[in-house]
């Protein structure tokens, strides 16, 4: 089962001007969406920030897919 974005994602003002990041880390969640943009695989990612997760990488498409479903009502 996959764990919620939510669980692996944070926001604070007082932290990269309060870009989503991931949890724990000062890494912007925009940039691990655009390494996967650029054709780099989770297996890239994970060697170049070896601290991370798979499931660190999946929250941040996760959070982007919610973000494209998102609707505003007037």
């Amino acid at each position: 089962m996959l764990s919620e974005w939510q669980d692996y994602i944070t926001t604070d003002p007082e932290v990269l001007r309060g870009k989503p990041r991931l949890k724990g880390t000062r890494i912007p969640v925009g940039l691990v969406l655009g390494y996967l943009a650029a054709g780099k695989t989770a297996a890239d990612i994970l060697h170049e920030f070896p601290d991370l997760t798979p499931e660190q990488i999946a929250a941040c498409l996760n959070f982007a897919r919610d973000l494209c479903e998102f609707e505003v009502t007037a």
